[in-house]
């Protein structure tokens, strides 16, 4: 049986092509370190799923992954959402384990440091990684929101409303003067543009704002936008920037973090140029504790979510999930992952039971493991592997040893967060807050001039009540947007339902 299973499986885990190294098959209990594990790069851009219980080795499996992954050049941008990804950047300490299990697997262990980037959306120290909500668009923003069809109508309405007139959205302040424009003096401008408004809709809209701006968005949204360009750099060695987003203090948020991540998936794919199938990928994005992004997502976002994850592949972007259990991603995505990193799952009840079964026959077919039931008896670092090889064929299934991260397997310190952070070559640059002019502040000047202009005026005699000044400079900006098509709006192609511009908006006359 084992000679069998050895010329199976050799010439499978065979690549021509650069790949990595995961670790040495095993077979009743044996380890043979000659028949060595990997994955070849070429085909990481088929995404992928690494699953398992809790404490069964699934984060190590991925800081193997992206260590590796640094090494041969290619960047990868990790989720941290338990906070236990940090030690990624300090070389790791030698221990008796580890040489144990090193000695049995026959591969050499060397402890390095890797090249990482601290990242944060939150109040966490790190590189600042925001976006406008222009950026965002109106989509995306009614599902952070949760608003239902009426309301994101009414959302849309607005944000076409500040394209055409030249009101900047940066951040949340910049929507909430608008909205409140719109509501009183804009009214009547508003309705005539774009027909019956509800004020209703506005005050719910503009009520849910604020209870995003008390969960901590407004630290996100505004400038300077982070630009997804710099999760692809590589040091001075060649070796891949490892960006780590510290995500611990939005697991309470999981429409917030699903919309982001949609939104980062979106600008990847729409700033990113075709390539195809590369010998290795440009960047591999690891997404933690991923039953956060689907749990509240709508079936809307759901559809776009899947539509990403199609097409982004040809950017040669990769996306590997990491989840307890391989039904916690919808089958619908779980179709698409082609490397699959199986850690043990535990049998507590009936439920449990079934979870399994149908966990396994997510697998290809062996004639060497009953999987059902080994899946339940794997020790700690130990996962059923299967990938593609190089001609897109899935490999067989194999029981690995997994080899140990080379990297800390812990967090960092405190002061080693601070010395990550000064070493940062974007820390300055992207950690600057930037409040350009924008539509808070043209709101706020003409809302102040009128006043002024109010105080000054003396009138013998009260005149009937007509336009304000706000609304006399809209309805002049309207007359001028007579005949104006909405084809720039078409132009947004396929990423429009996302609400990313692809092409720099023109540009136009100030209204004053």
């Amino acid at each position: 049986m084992k000679d069998a299973f050895i010329e199976k499986l050799k010439p499978a885990y065979q690549f021509q092509g650069p790949f990595i190294t995961l670790g040495a098959a095993v077979l009743t209990g044996e380890v043979i370190p000659d028949l060595k594990i990997g994955l070849p790069l070429k085909m990481m851009n088929r995404h992928g799923l690494i699953a398992g219980a809790t404490g069964t080795g699934k984060t190590k499996s991925l800081q193997v992954m992206a260590e590796q992954l640094s090494l041969q050049g290619v960047s990868c941008l990790l989720l941290d959402i338990k906070g236990d990804l940090s030690g990624i950047a300090i070389e790791g300490t030698e221990n008796p384990k580890i040489n144990e299990r090193h000695t049995a697997i026959q591969l050499n262990w060397q402890a390095h440091s890797n090249p990482v980037e601290l990242l944060s959306i939150s109040g966490q120290q790190g590189v600042r990684m925001r976006a406008t909500v222009s950026e965002f668009g109106p989509v995306l923003f009614a599902k952070i929101l949760g608003l239902n069809d009426t309301q994101e109508g009414v959302l849309s309405m607005i944000f076409k409303f500040c394209d055409d007139n030249g009101l900047l959205l940066l951040d949340l302040e910049d929507l909430k003067k608008v909205i409140q424009f719109i509501s009183e003096d804009g009214k009547e401008l508003i309705e005539k543009e774009f027909g019956a408004f509800s004020s209703v809709s506005s005050g719910t809209i503009l009520r849910k704002i604020i209870e995003l701006e008390q969960q901590g968005a407004s630290l996100f949204f505004g400038e300077r936008s982070f630009e997804v360009e710099d999760l692809i750099r590589k040091n001075s060695q060649g070796h891949g920037i490892i960006s780590i987003l510290r995500a611990i203090d939005i697991q309470d948020k999981p429409k917030f973090f699903s919309t982001f991540m949609l939104q980062i998936l979106a600008e990847v794919y729409s700033k990113f140029p075709e390539v195809g199938d590369l010998d290795k990928p440009k960047l591999m994005l690891f997404i933690d504790e991923a039953h956060l992004l689907f749990d509240e997502a709508s079936s809307a976002l759901m559809d776009q979510m899947e539509a990403v994850i199609k097409l982004i592949r040809s950017k040669g972007i990769g996306l590997i999930f990491i989840t307890q259990n391989p039904v916690d991603i919808p089958e619908s995505i779980l179709a698409q992952l082609g490397l699959k990193i199986q850690h043990a799952l535990r049998a507590f009840t009936a439920k449990d039971r079934k979870a399994i079964k149908m966990a396994s026959e997510n697998y290809p077919e062996t004639d060497f493991y009953d999987v059902p039931q080994l899946i339940t008896e794997l020790g700690i670092g130990e996962a059923f592997v299967t990938g593609l090889n190089e001609k897109g064929i899935p490999t067989p299934l194999a029981h690995v040893m997994m080899r140990a991260p080379e990297s800390r397997m812990d967090i960092l310190t405190e002061s080693e967060i601070q010395q990550l952070l000064k070493s940062s070559e974007i820390a300055d640059y992207y950690n600057e807050s930037i409040n350009r002019e924008s539509a808070a502040e043209i709101l706020q000047q003409k809302y102040e001039e009128h006043a002024e202009q109010q105080e000054q005026q003396v009138e013998v005699e009260s005149k009937p009540r007509g336009k304000t000044v706000l609304q006399k400079v809209f309805d002049s900006t309207v007359t001028r947007q007579v005949g104006r098509t909405v084809a720039r709006e078409l132009t947004r192609g396929l990423l429009g339902m996302f609400g990313i511009k692809t092409t720099a908006p023109r540009k136009r006359k100030s209204w004053f």
